[in-house]
């Protein structure tokens, strides 16, 4: 290289990260603000179903107003995350209706105790206002893309309180085997400066430290190694679950607003059953309970079946809370049944679930440092690594792609299923 070619190089280095420093920050601050107010809306609704116990059966009511907005608003058929995903890896476009709609529908599910959660809302909240901003900015298509990640990294960081996970992920969950490092300084700018705003607002980060964890030997490895193919197993069975809800809903039950009322007399039905509330909501009260070591051992099957049934009709929200949910409530239980630290299965089982839905490894091993603290790295490491690998080629996001396979150096341009 020689001289000009290496000033030209460095000039346009320089105007990227001029452009884009100040391009991802406000970003990240407007959307940070927004994720604020969402991040309260929930907050505010989940504490108003904790103490009022019949707002459960206003379900009906909440899940026909979904319908209605989205019929109203012409976006029946709005694929929510996946679309975010799509109109990265393609030239799919997000409608301007996509941000209010899962504002409004994901508060419509939680102040009725709908089993979703928040974050995966925030992908399609940000997103959607990162397209926006590319499309005020008559940024080229290429940009906008980077414009839409960073949409989805501030959302994210601003209602889960991990801005590092946050940049990454957006940049990892679209294809894997992929990493679109020309998104890396701006994503991570804007995530950090969307859980800063939160946090001045009064957004308090998640964080469930595991400060006492056992030596690692062969044997804790071992045993790490075992629940990571179990938790693989559970992640799977997870993703078949969501999917074949949604498959069945639609095929026996063509309307929209009696497929939504039948699920709200199915979820209704089944919390009276379980006699509490403990499957109801995103599920943040049962993985405190789970890092306490208290945890009943069909607990994840059921949090499998609630999400299922709420999520699969058309309720509204993100499947990444369920998610911890559930690999807290499945790693407690192994842990509690095999006399192993319940709190570092809980915190194993969460990531092992998180990157086994996902297909996130990166994601994952972030979330596990800024979640539970570094203490314990190797079985963080271990687990995700042996659950990414064993959950084969299903997600929750049928819209992502697997560039490279998982088990041999290869191209293999797949979907998930």
């Amino acid at each position: 290289m020689d001289r000009y070619e290496a000033r030209t190089t460095l000039v346009r280095n320089a105007e990227y990260f001029i452009k884009w420093s100040i391009i991802s920050s406000v970003i990240g601050a407007v959307v940070g603000l927004v994720g604020t107010v969402f991040a309260k809306a929930v907050i505010f609704v989940t504490s108003f179903w904790m103490a009022h116990n019949w707002t459960i059966y206003l379900m009906p009511v909440s899940g026909v107003l979904i319908i209605w907005l989205y019929r109203t608003f012409h976006e029946e058929k709005n694929r929510g995350t996946n679309m975010v995903i799509d109109s990265i890896s393609s030239n799919n476009d997000i409608s301007f209706a996509t941000g209010p709609l899962i504002f409004i529908s994901t508060v419509l599910t939680h102040v009725v105790g709908g089993s979703s959660g928040r974050e995966g809302a925030a992908l399609q909240l940000g997103g959607s206002l990162g397209n926006v901003f590319g499309k005020v900015l008559k940024l080229d298509e290429r940009d906008r893309k980077i414009t839409i990640m960073c949409g989805m990294s501030a959302c994210f960081a601003a209602l889960f309180g991990t801005p590092l996970a946050a940049g990454v992920f957006s940049m990892e969950v679209v294809n894997i085997g992929i990493m679109y490092y020309a998104a890396l300084i701006p994503c991570l700018f804007a995530s950090f400066t969307g859980a800063f705003v939160a946090r001045h607002f009064g957004v308090l980060p998640e964080a469930f430290p595991v400060t006492e964890v056992p030596p690692f030997t062969y044997q804790t490895a071992l045993f790490i190694i075992v629940l990571g193919i179990l938790c693989a197993c559970v992640s799977t069975l997870f993703c078949v679950a969501m999917h074949t809800s949604e498959h069945i809903y639609h095929e026996k039950f063509k309307n929209p607003y009696i497929r939504i009322l039948v699920a709200s007399v199915i979820f209704i039905a089944l919390t009276l059953i379980v006699g509490n509330r403990d499957y109801n909501g995103g599920g943040f009260p049962l993985i405190e309970r789970c890092m306490e070591g208290d945890v009943r051992y069909e607990a994840f099957l059921m949090k499998i079946l609630f999400t299922a049934v709420a999520l699969g009709a058309g309720f509204r929200g993100g499947e990444i809370v369920p998610t911890l949910c559930i690999g807290a409530t499945f790693g407690c239980a192994v842990g509690t049944i095999a006399g192993f630290s319940p709190t570092l299965c809980t915190a194993c089982g969460m990531v092992a679930l998180f990157v086994g839905v996902t297909n996130c490894p990166i994601t994952s091993l972030l979330i596990a440092f800024e979640l539970f603290g570094y203490e314990a790295m190797p079985y963080y490491a271990i687990i995700i690594a042996v659950s990414f690998t064993l959950s084969g080629y299903y997600g929750l996001y049928s819209s992502q792609k697997f560039a490279y396979s998982k088990i041999r150096t290869e191209f293999i341009n797949r979907k998930a299923h």
